[in-house]
């Protein structure tokens, strides 16, 4: 495991650096580094580090959604209010729709199995979003408008919208209860639940921190803990009471934040620090998980529904925030922010076709499809055009 994790740091550092220098995302570099290393070309990997792929992942997932709570504007995503809750869910619906209604006529799916489709492809990825929305805030890019904060909030929520309708679609195509009152039911619950426990927790560190005197390593150290705890609470609390553990994580950075703000943004630079080696291990991971020989069998097929997908959710957004007051620029940029997918359809694209499902072959293949387009394009989009939609609060 010692020589695979040096390997997939090394060279994932060296493709990510390659990727900046030709004017790419690093994280283009650092996928390609994990389909070169992974079992599905050279092979490099143990198997004990790929049997533990998906908790690194998670680990890496925790780090930066702890860091975006630590550096969430609260008081800037108040003042752009309805958009911030329709941007939770409104996007994967038409998203789902969208895969509904082109699938069957594209691939020659049901529409049941379209719909699980639609649940794969249609979360957002934080890994890719949420360092650039962090990066976008602290210089200033968008902040006067809460666009930033509005993106980090909606993309964190997203995920756990899209991971229950996964959830009920599986559940309903294996012969299970599927979508019921109660699974409905449970997605405003975990949230509420999440954000709520995690601003508990906020408040107690605050207090905590205020009274004991320790180096800032140390508060690092239990807060991660502690979102260790948080998100396996929600393992342990499945099917007994809704919480989403990750909306936990990010609302203790959050509520520490808020009543501690000194010692958040000392320990958001710390969390930015541990990002630089979470960010490799996690792309270079997601690209290890990626068949290429299944994205090459699917064809243009596949790639026409994606890209077809992706029109729905931008209509989606549009929907979102045509209300904000926010200029066409604005609009735009919020609409290529939410392109990029990467890590829920590394974890759950290949769930169908454990499941036994007979649509679990196509969906992985259009889960592979959709991180190889998505998460390049979407990182490109938001790099490149932040500088010409957004505007730059002066420095004070």
């Amino acid at each position: 495991m010692l020589t695979s994790l040096g390997l997939v740091l090394l060279l994932g550092m060296a493709l990510g650096a390659l990727a900046k220098r030709l004017k790419l995302p690093s994280l283009v570099g650092m996928l390609i580094a994990g389909m070169i290393l992974g079992p599905y070309a050279l092979n490099l990997l143990s198997d004990s580090l790929l049997n533990i792929s998906a908790d690194l992942r998670q680990l890496a997932l925790i780090i930066i959604l702890t860091r975006a709570g630590l550096s969430l504007d609260v008081e800037a995503l108040k003042r752009v209010g309805r958009p911030a809750i329709l941007m939770c869910f409104v996007p994967a619906c038409f998203e789902i729709l969208g895969m509904t209604l082109l699938a069957p006529a594209l691939l020659g799916v049901s529409t049941l199995d379209a719909a699980i489709m639609g649940a794969v492809v249609g979360a957002v990825s934080p890994a890719v979003i949420v360092p650039r929305m962090i990066r976008l805030s602290e210089e200033g890019w968008g902040v006067d408008r809460g666009i930033p904060q509005l993106i980090l909030a909606g993309a964190s929520v997203d995920d756990v919208f899209v991971i229950v309708m996964f959830t009920a679609f599986t559940g309903l195509a294996s012969g299970g209860t599927g979508l019921t009152a109660g699974a409905v039911l449970s997605i405003p619950a975990s949230i509420l639940t999440g954000v709520a426990a995690g601003l508990l927790l906020g408040w107690l560190l605050a207090q905590w921190f205020r009274r004991v005197h320790m180096r800032d390593s140390v508060k690092v150290v239990i807060l991660l803990s502690l979102a260790f705890l948080l998100v396996a609470a929600e393992d342990a609390l499945e099917g007994i009471f809704p919480f989403s553990g990750l909306l936990a994580v990010m609302g203790a950075g959050v509520g520490l934040q808020r009543w501690r703000s000194v010692v958040a943004q000392r320990l958001s630079l710390k969390f930015s620090k541990l990002w630089v080696a979470a960010e490799v291990a996690l792309f270079v991971l997601v690209g290890a998980a990626v068949d290429l020989r299944y994205a090459l069998s699917a064809g243009i097929m596949a790639i026409l529904a994606v890209l077809g997908a992706l029109c729905f959710r931008a209509v989606g957004v549009l929907v979102c925030v045509s209300g904000a007051h926010f200029s066409p620029k604005e609009k735009l940029f919020c609409v290529l922010s939410y392109l990029p997918k990467a890590t829920v359809q590394a974890a759950i694209g290949g769930v169908p076709l454990a499941m036994g499902l007979g649509c679990g072959q196509i969906v992985l293949t259009v889960a592979v499809i959709a991180i190889l387009v998505t998460a390049p394009l979407g990182a490109l989009a938001i790099d490149r055009s932040y500088p010409k939609l957004l505007t730059q609060r002066p420095p004070e």
